[in-house]
């Protein structure tokens, strides 16, 4: 059965994902889309050539024009989409799914996704049926080569990053990309920064030679690699290439939660504009913290890259992010980009004279922990009702879920779409402590 959710569908290929399912979506992604062409990409899954393919051929002979990327970040297909003035894109990746799956991510003309509301009616439209023909010339195909050249052509203009000073530190960076989508890219960025790049995990042949997410038990290989180069430090991405987790000089994983402290910690610096930034409930209450000592303000949405990225467009905010390595621009694009989250980093690491893990330990500090319980015979109302009564002092907010919020610590229960689980994320100044807001959540339970 496939997964469905705000960010796409996934599934296994071998049973869930084939090509006519796969044909189907495009279907009804052809049939909801305005009139335009319709860009698409993939991650470096071997599944997803068969899948590229389908999808390709099927729009063809519905009479769209397609332009294909071929094996690129998710965040260059947004960003090629709302350069060309695309209808449209779709991506064909499972994000950090082992390899036996893969799935489709949809894209708008601005190079945003789907809003939850176009997901339902696209998810409606594939159920319905979805047999439309259209009668009429195939449409034509454009092989876009230069998509990964034209995306870092455009993260060097940024005004927010001071390419010259990156480039005057010849900063010693190791790259692990996992073998995914950003095996070039990402590579491509860091030289054309002037950095000294030693690859790792950096061919697209789809084979995740260490765990998919970019989480510090997966990363001792880099970790390794940046002690044996001496390097500044190293930076790892997930299969599509859209977040970013960075090792220190000492070949110690920083947490993906201080990949965005570290980049708006930069883009404060840098333009002297402490504007506000939007991030999800469950992202380190760090921006709270460095967004005190700069005089503005951090403001939350529910869970999820497009729920994020609707606040920013709503307050026309041009910060944004997510605590899993997330960075999000708007002068780039509206997504998470992996690419501009380098530039970022390196862009604070060059302002300052001393080591990465110096730096980071002058920022503020917080420990996080995630956890579950299973909701198997919980009464769910009940439960939350429960612990809301055990936390009257807590400042509440019930935009996704319910999260507890103090000065010093915050607690956040979220029901899973998927499972008949509910996560638990806490954070406090010591491991301890956050460990002791989820277990008492979880004796509420």
């Amino acid at each position: 059965m496939l997964i469905r959710s705000i960010s796409g569908v996934r599934g296994l290929v071998a049973d869930d994902l084939t090509v006519p399912v796969a044909q189907i979506y495009a279907r009804a992604v052809d049939d909801l889309l305005p009139a335009g062409e319709i860009v698409l990409g993939r991650d470096s899954r071997p599944s997803g050539a068969g899948l590229i393919v389908g999808i390709s051929d099927e729009l063809l002979a519905l009479g769209r024009n397609v332009v294909e990327c071929g094996i690129v970040p998710t965040p260059t297909v947004q960003f090629i989409t709302e350069q060309l003035k695309a209808a449209g894109g779709i991506i064909v990746t499972a994000s950090h799914n082992p390899i036996e799956w893969n799935g489709l991510k949809f894209v708008r003309a601005d190079g945003t996704f789907f809003h939850s509301e176009q997901c339902a009616r696209l998810f409606d439209h594939v159920d319905s049926g979805c047999d439309t023909i259209h009668i009429g010339d195939s449409g034509r195909r454009v092989i876009c080569n230069d998509a990964v050249q034209k995306h870092v052509n455009h993260v060097l203009k940024l005004d927010c990053i001071d390419v010259s000073g990156i480039r005057d530190r010849k900063f010693k960076i190791v790259i692990d990309a996992v073998n995914g989508a950003g095996a070039e890219a990402l590579p491509t960025v860091l030289v054309a920064l002037g950095c000294q790049v030693i690859p790792l995990y950096c061919e697209p042949s789809g084979e995740f030679l260490r765990g998919t997410e970019p989480l510090p038990e997966n990363l001792t290989a880099l970790g390794t690699t940046v002690l044996e180069h001496q390097a500044a430090a190293g930076f790892a991405v997930d299969p599509d290439a859209d977040r970013l987790a960075i090792v220190s000089e000492k070949g110690v994983p920083l947490g993906e939660e201080n990949t965005l402290v570290l980049a708006v910690d930069g883009y404060w610096r840098t333009t002297g504009k402490p504007v506000p930034i939007v991030v999800n409930l469950s992202t380190t209450m760090a921006l709270d913290k460095l967004a005190d000592q700069y005089g503005t303000k951090v403001v939350r949405s529910a869970v999820g890259e497009i729920n994020v990225v609707q606040l920013m467009q709503t307050l026309d905010a041009p910060l944004g992010g997510e605590g899993n390595g997330g960075v999000i621009l708007k002068a780039a694009h509206l997504g998470r980009d992996s690419l501009v989250g380098v530039a970022m980093v390196l862009n604070r690491m060059a302002q300052s004279t001393e080591p990465l893990s110096e730096l980071v330990a002058s920022l503020p500090q917080f420990v996080m922990v995630k956890d579950k319980v299973s909701l198997e015979g919980v009464d769910v109302e009940k439960a939350l009702a429960t612990v809301k009564q055990a936390f009257p002092e807590a400042d509440v907010n019930m935009v996704d879920g319910v999260k507890f919020t103090w000065n010093d610590r915050w607690v956040h229960l979220r029901k899973s779409n998927t499972e008949a689980i509910m996560r638990i994320y806490a954070e406090a100044e010591t491991e301890r402590a956050a460990k002791e807001l989820v277990n008492q959540v979880k004796k509420l339970i």
